[in-house]
């Protein structure tokens, strides 16, 4: 057997078990990924949705929204996810802030988080966060918290609970845990970014649905 038969023949043999049973691994991790961001990310968004389904998060789910003047979107360092649910608003007419729970005032978005922005039209280049401390609450806000963990700090921080709400009620698909997407893949930025982006829209129907005057005039 010459080396040129010898060459056809490995690259025609079937691939190896271990590279069979490796390749189902490693689609189950992009998929996971892509979808929650990570393994952890996954378990709090299914925990997440159970709490929704007993019931254990109905106070954070129907805001007077014929009441609300402002709309303010949290995270935990309002360079991700809330400063970009503040941008979709605004883009719509939505009077909004954004801020966050554990951050410098004045940091700029995350650079993966402008770049993801710029997909769905909207610019982040100017953004700066603001801190939870740096925030003074006003009659009429409505603030919406992307974890449940984060609804009830807030609560602790004594803003009324009839003023706090979890954005990813208004998302499609429903997700009430919107899971952080700093330092992880850019796909997961993009689902993540997309989860926001229809839950602000949808939001926003809602509020024009009530007159509410957080609509722009």
């Amino acid at each position: 057997m010459n080396s040129e038969q010898v060459t056809s023949d490995k690259l025609l043999s079937p691939p190896s078990a271990e590279k069979a049973i490796a390749s189902p691994k490693l689609r189950l991790t992009t998929l996971i990924a892509g979808s929650f961001g990570t393994h952890r990310g996954m378990f709090r968004v299914l925990l997440g949705e159970a709490e929704y389904l007993a019931g254990r998060v109905n106070r954070f789910l129907q805001p007077n929204l014929a009441a609300t003047r402002r709309l303010v979107f949290v995270c935990l360092g309002n360079i991700n996810r809330s400063a970009f649910a503040e941008a979709v608003a605004a883009s719509i007419g939505l009077n909004s802030a954004s801020i966050g729970l554990s951050t410098s005032t004045g940091n700029p978005a995350f650079h993966v988080a402008i770049d993801t922005a710029r997909h769905f039209g909207i610019n982040l280049q100017g953004h700066r966060a603001t801190d939870f401390t740096d925030y003074e609450y006003r009659e009429g806000d409505l603030l919406l918290a992307m974890e449940i963990r984060h609804a009830h700090r807030l609560a602790s921080q004594g803003i009324p609970q009839e003023a706090i709400a979890l954005l990813g009620h208004w998302a499609t698909p429903h997700r009430i845990h919107i899971h952080d997407p700093h330092t992880l893949c850019s796909a997961y930025f993009r689902t993540c970014f997309s989860l926001i982006h229809s839950a602000v829209r949808e939001l926003a129907m809602d509020c024009r649905n009530t007159g509410s005057p957080c609509i722009a005039s």
